[in-house]
């Protein structure tokens, strides 16, 4: 599903023929899938309204406005048949049924990075909530939207919460000026909390290993923390450095090249095609020889949000990989072995990292970088692949289909769809 101003267009995902069209109460700002794509939900937050429509019968639509309240964040519960919106200044959360059209209040939420965690299963929903300058976590049973557990955090400003993947433990973390993370079972008990030092800017990122065996914790101090399942405690770090010195670690740095014309095929004046292919460039990837220095950026101490420390992180689908990005060195994807624990590959690109993710079913990385080439990783070895098109197509962001055969890649205002193609077993 894609959306023009306020209208949303639905195609195949094989196709892309288009199947639907529905028109919108206004320009759209916000959409999202139902988990079992029945539904599709449009948000339209300047007029605090949410459109729902139905790909089973185009002619039946839901539309609930949220009045003086306003809106400023909407999303569908696991079911598919829940929404919950959020109201202008985080006054409450509301709970939209689209079965019994019943409505259900959730005061207090927090607003905060990530303020709204459902664990995997569907079953549970986490919600943080700030009342009396105090910070709370309230565990919700989805299906009744009843409350199961409220308890405070030991936390001055909670940044955000996390379901492990199995659903059994919840992770929330401060604001980067106090460095905690708390570890919380489903009844509300505190099984741990990690503390890596003390006064320097704290917690950027986090992420769960799919098997919920590892916790990767990004600092701005260039540094990602690992802990196990068992104890809670740190089994290794993961520095960044600007030298690259080991033997074993693979560097594939980008490099550009004009392409090569024949001069058989040269007239005047030139063919589109012809033009085209004399002044673009193609890049390809080389194998750098140890050790490498990789560029470094000194942040600027005297501004807001310093572009430092380790900022975007993501495990393979099988728990034996994981991609982190130091901010300092930008044009660098490192890939770290978690079997061996040891740095595996550096991707050194030509320009900053804008994305990377994950094939879902197998140890495949895409990445991108703001130009018109997506860029992909797994174990056989890297290749870049240019996106034919006229014009300059930028690459922004990606996201992998369900089944890993295909990826959208966006730019500001377009996007396509990549194919790959499967190997024949």
């Amino acid at each position: 599903a894609s959306c023009l101003q306020h209208r949303l267009v639905v195609r195949d995902a094989s196709s892309l023929q288009i199947l639907q069209l529905y028109t919108c109460l206004d320009q759209i700002q916000h959409l999202e899938w139902s988990s079992d794509s029945l539904f599709i939900l449009c948000a339209m937050y300047k007029r605090g309204i949410v459109q729902v429509w139905s790909l089973e019968q185009p002619d039946w639509h839901c539309k609930i406005d949220e009045g003086s309240a306003g809106l400023v964040a909407s999303c569908w519960s696991p079911d598919g048949r829940h929404i919950l919106n959020t109201t202008e200044f985080h006054l409450r959360i509301t709970v939209w049924s689209l079965c019994t059209k019943s409505v259900s209040y959730i005061k207090y939420p927090k607003a905060c990075q990530q303020g709204v965690a459902f664990t995997k299963d569907g079953r549970y929903v986490a919600v943080a909530e700030r009342r009396d300058c105090k910070d709370f976590i309230s565990i919700f049973v989805c299906s009744n939207w009843q409350l199961l557990r409220h308890f405070d955090t030991d936390t001055q400003d909670l940044f955000g919460i996390e379901w492990a993947p199995n659903g059994c433990v919840l992770a929330a973390w401060d604001t980067c000026l106090e460095y905690k993370v708390l570890l919380y079972s489903l009844d509300g008990r505190l099984l741990s909390s990690y503390r890596a030092y003390e006064w320097p800017l704290g917690v950027k990122s986090i992420a769960w290993s799919p098997s919920s065996q590892f916790l990767a914790i990004g600092s701005f101090d260039e540094k990602v923390r690992i802990l196990n399942h068992v104890t809670w405690k740190k089994i290794t770090e993961f520095e960044h450095p600007a030298t690259i010195a080991s033997k074993k670690t693979i560097v594939y740095k980008e490099v550009e090249k004009s392409p090569s014309v024949e001069t058989e095929r040269l007239s005047f004046p030139p063919t589109r095609a012809l033009a085209s292919s004399l002044f673009s460039t193609q890049s390809k990837y080389d194998i750098s020889q140890v050790p490498v220095s990789l560029q470094y950026v000194k942040p600027v101490a005297d501004r807001a949000n310093p572009k430092v420390g380790v900022g975007m992180l993501a495990f393979s689908a099988d728990n034996c990989f994981l991609a982190t990005k130091n901010d300092n060195i930008p044009n660098a994807v490192w890939i770290w072995d978690i079997r061996k624990l040891k740095l595996s590959v550096v991707l050194e690109q030509l320009c900053t990292i804008q994305c990377f993710q994950w094939d879902p079913c197998q140890p495949r990385l895409a990445v991108c970088t703001g130009s018109s080439r997506v860029y992909l990783w797994s174990p056989a070895g890297c290749v870049v692949v240019q996106v034919p098109g006229e014009g300059d197509f930028q690459i922004m962001s990606l996201s992998w289909h369900s089944s890993g055969d295909s990826m959208v890649l966006l730019s500001k205002d377009n996007f396509c769809v990549c194919y790959l193609e499967r190997e024949e077993v």
